[in-house]
């Protein structure tokens, strides 16, 4: 079908599992979402609530402790979760890519810069090994990559933060995937070249029709770059819906909280809003809403009950008692 998502989420679950079986972390805690073509969906939240987690089970790249426990990720119609390792092989860096946060950790120092740009093509394409190269040449011109033909015969070590990154995204796009997922790939970059890393992808997206979804702490990041946003908090999605009504009218406190936190240009010296408290340690997660023991506008039913899922305006939800029908 034509109006179809490219990918939709539905109650995906992801536990971490002691080795004895005894302690369960809910990282990722029936997450539901989904994505058209060419749009792009940010993912927000402290470090600990999930986004990272929520990435690597998308592409089935979790660590030996965890495992997905429920739910469905279908892309292009086709469920993920049911995909045995070898066609799950086929399709990571062919139709789904991902960006990692230390570029440094997707490139090995041992090969060339031409050798992993050009590997996806020869694994995924059976592309030769000198127009694969060629293709790699072209791939670091994409990605305004100086002297792409001197960059080829390089190695990562050589190049700077900002290169490496490029270098990465290079490697993404190589198969052009129909989905980039994109986990904080700014947070090493200088303020300079992170603007300029936002307006390539922005390029790239446009050029080849990408869907993106931007995980990231950086509430200003998602103004700029996303269409929708999902926030997370403690491994579920709080509140979703697009950027400008999430932005303009929070409907769930932790989003006002991260909202309000966001410097502002012309507001004088006053001091930067903070949230109370600390994200909850998910092995033993409070009752009722997670939220409650840091929100300043909790009832006694969120001390007791965990919200379900209100939708507050068409395309917009947030689980939170305030925005459930008839609450003052």
């Amino acid at each position: 079908m034509a109006d179809r998502p490219l990918l939709e989420v539905d109650r995906l679950s992801t536990h971490y599992v002691s080795s004895r079986g005894t302690r369960v972390v809910r990282a990722v805690d029936e997450v539901s979402f989904t994505l058209r073509a060419g749009e792009t969906l940010g993912v927000v939240g402290e470090s600990g609530s999930g986004k990272t987690t929520l990435a690597l089970s998308l592409l089935r790249l979790l660590p030996p402790a965890a495992r997905i426990v429920g739910g469905a990720v279908r892309f292009e119609g086709e469920d993920l979760v049911t995909k045995s390792p070898g066609e799950m092989r086929r399709i990571r860096g062919r139709r789904i890519a991902m960006i990692l946060q230390d570029p440094m950790a997707s490139l090995n120092p041992l090969f060339t810069v031409g050798d992993q740009v050009s590997e996806p093509l020869r694994v995924h394409e059976g592309t030769r090994r000198g127009a694969a190269w060629e293709r790699a040449r072209a791939l670091l011109k994409a990605v305004r990559i100086p002297a792409p033909e001197q960059r080829v015969r390089e190695y990562p070590h050589q190049m700077s933060g900002g290169m490496r990154q490029r270098i990465v995204g290079a490697i993404a796009i190589s198969c052009e995937p129909r989905l980039l997922i994109a986990d904080e790939p700014t947070t090493s970059l200088d303020v300079t070249i992170q603007a300029q890393y936002l307006r390539l992808l922005r390029d790239l997206q446009r050029e080849h029709g990408l869907a993106l979804i931007f995980i990231t702490h950086n509430l200003g990041i998602v103004a700029r770059m996303c269409d929708t946003v999902a926030v997370m908090y403690a491994g579920r999605v709080v509140e979703g819906g697009p950027v400008r009504r999430i932005f303009s009218s929070p409907a769930h406190p932790y989003t006002q909280a991260l909202v309000d936190s966001i410097p502002r240009l012309g507001d004088g010296p006053a001091r930067l809003t903070a949230i109370d408290g600390q994200p909850p340690d998910l092995v033993s997660p409070p009752t009722g809403c997670a939220f409650h023991p840091r929100c300043p506008r909790a009832l006694d039913r969120c001390r007791q009950e965990e919200p379900p899922a209100f939708e507050v305006l068409a395309a917009h939800t947030a689980r939170c008692w305030l925005a459930a029908p008839g609450t003052p």
